[in-house]
């Protein structure tokens, strides 16, 4: 399997999706959309160029999982508190917010899963 092209597969996806949730959030009302958002972008900026530039070198494996924590924390604080119940869940965008909380967790835990298979394999000198 080409693990690595799952990796970079998932982290794309979950780039995108946590793109998608913050303009959510700013739309329905639960982030400000003022300029401190757009310290989401840089931060953006570096996980695509961990995906992408560092592709299969252990900084990439490094980014791509600091990123994909990152992401899987968003449907866990959601769920906690701020968001699912009530007026979010209930209104008409309710389905897409929920949703994005849901395909993140999927897409970010996987890219755990398989950046940190990624830097195990380079700390054992496993080929890939």
């Amino acid at each position: 399997m080409k693990y690595n092209v799952m990796l970079t597969g998932a982290s794309l996806l979950s780039i995108l999706l946590m793109t998608f949730h913050l303009t959510d959030d700013i739309v329905c009302g639960m982030e400000p959309g003022t300029l401190p958002n757009l310290i989401a972008v840089p931060i953006f900026v570096v996980w695509l160029y961990g995906t992408l530039m560092l592709a299969e070198r252990r900084s990439g494996y490094v980014i791509i999982l600091l990123g994909s924590l990152l992401g899987l924390a968003v449907p866990v604080f959601h769920m906690m508190g701020k968001g699912v119940g009530g007026k979010i869940a209930q209104s008409s965008g309710g389905f897409f917010f929920i949703w994005t909380l849901l395909a993140i967790g999927v897409t970010a835990l996987f890219s755990v899963i398989l950046s940190v298979r990624g830097l195990w394999s380079l700390r054992g000198g496993q080929s890939r």
